[in-house]
Order: C-alpha cells, then structure tokens, then sequence
C-alpha cells in the first residue's frame, strides 16, 4: 500500500509539472503581463518625424489668387501654372501633386523657388520655410502651405500577419499599433524578442523590445515608430523545429501525459502479472 501510495504522490508531482509548463507558454504569449488596471502609463513625449534623403513629401501652395499660387505646385504630368488643385483633388492622397523625393543632400527642388533644403526637418518646419520664402520674395501675398508625407510607412518581417511594407496612418504611431495594422504576431512568433531595425545617418541599429513587458514596451527607444523602421518577428521554438519530426512533439505537455500515463499503466500491469505469479507459486 506504501509502494502505491508514493507511485500516486510521482504520478501527482509529474502531472503539475506537466501543467506547469502549459501555464509557462501561455505567459509568452500574453502582451504587456502584469499592466496594473485603471492606472495611467507615462507616456513618452511624441516626437515630430523629420525628412531623410529618400522621403517622398507633396508641398501644396494655396492663395486667394489660385492662378499665381498653381506656379508653385508641381502637378502630376510636371503641368505647371494650374488651377486642378481647386477642382477636388484629394490632398490627403495621391491625386494631383506630384510627390518631391528627398535627395542625399537633403533638398528639393520647387518650381519658380528652386532648391530647398528639408533635410532634418519636420513637415510643420519645411512648411513655414516655403511660407517664408514665399512672403519675403514678395512671390505671394496671403499663402497658405501644408506639406504632407506622400507614402510613410515601415516594413514587416517574420512570424506576423502581414509581411512587407506597411502604410502608416499619421507621423506618430507607436510600435503596438503598427503591430496591429500588420496583423498582429502570429502564434508562432515570439513576443519577447521583437526586433527593430532603425536606419539613421548611413547606420543601422537593432532595438530589442519584449512586448510581454510594459516596461519594455512603453520605455523602448522604438516605442514611436519612424519611416522606414523595419519589424522582425522571429519564430518560437515549437516553429522553428517543424521540419524536425519528433522536436515539437516533445514540447508537447499532451505528448508527456500521454508517455506518463502509460508508463504508469505499463507498470501496474507488470506489478499485478508479477504479484499474481507470485501468489500462485507460494500456493
């Protein structure tokens, strides 16, 4: 009865092991573990993206005098001295002006203004330069300059939803959103690695955020994202040991109940057929 007794306590003791590594798994995949309810998060001061080489901006020129403003916005076609811009163009899109691109010296060049230097500036600063200019050439009188991105976006990589280059929405969105306009990680894709590759000043550096972790979430350098940042999921263990045939299964808390439990019966039946033998021999 002892013997039983203790066979029970190791039968108990590996079945809560057993459970124990279901929990642990689980607890990898939740994000941002442990956040405290109902209470506010600091979050990082937003900052403005500013332009590279390479950035795709549209400058829109407005005036009440709409014919000699259309001479400073470059129209699809390379159509100068137009009044398209008032016929319901969308400005927020890709109708109408054409997009500038970013060259290595950080300029672009604008009709009748000529070459502007942009570089390392937000959009609200290039868009008061132009006005600038504008007024103390005496060109315009009343002008009214938005500049917008023409096509912001990251790239995703990995065991996410949607791979590939992704549009962003608005110039400050944080990693966890960008997450989600690509579809989230897959369940084969650890959260506690998530890497971001940030191009800056002809370097690339790697950050590192664990998106089960607040803390290292919401204090990551890469908590905002900025053009052009790449989003690399690396696979988990259970995926990347796929083409393996016996790796996942192992991982497999089913997998060792199933051994255990016949391990067990195997046993007993061995103690039984042996315990029955025995009896029958001292009879």
């Amino acid at each position: 009865m002892e013997k039983i007794t203790n066979l029970s306590r190791l039968v108990l003791s590996l079945m809560l092991a057993v459970l124990a590594v279901g929990c642990s798994t689980v607890s990898k995949i939740a994000y941002l573990r442990d956040l405290p309810a109902e209470t506010p998060v600091q979050l990082q001061e937003t900052r403005d993206l500013t332009l590279k080489p390479g950035d795709r901006l549209q400058v829109f020129v407005f005036s009440h005098d709409r014919e000699l403003a259309s001479d400073f916005n470059l129209w699809e076609g390379g159509v100068y001295g137009s009044n398209s811009y008032t016929s319901g163009n969308n400005i927020s899109g890709r109708g109408g002006n054409h997009p500038y691109t970013v060259d290595e010296n950080g300029e672009i060049e604008m009709p009748v203004l000529g070459r502007i230097k942009v570089g390392g500036k937000t959009r609200l600063e290039v868009a008061d330069l132009i006005k600038y200019r504008l007024l103390s050439g005496e060109m315009l009188a009343d002008p009214t300059v938005l500049v917008e991105y023409f096509d912001l976006s990251f790239y995703a990589l990995g065991e996410i939803g949607h791979t590939g280059r992704i549009t962003i929405p608005r110039d400050n969105v944080t990693l966890m959103e960008a997450i989600s306009l690509a579809g989230d990680l897959t369940i084969s894709g650890r959260r506690d690695n998530v890497m971001v590759l940030r191009t800056e000043n002809g370097t690339q550096t790697p950050y590192y955020v664990n998106l089960t972790d607040p803390q290292s979430v919401y204090n990551s350098p890469v908590y905002y994202l900025q053009q052009n940042d790449m989003i690399y999921v690396e696979p988990t263990a259970l995926r990347a040991n796929q083409s393996t045939l016996m790796a996942n299964q192992t991982r497999n808390p089913t997998f060792w109940m199933s051994t255990i439990t016949s391990v067990i019966t195997f046993y007993l039946f061995i103690r039984t057929f042996i315990t029955n033998e025995t009896s029958k021999t001292t009879n």
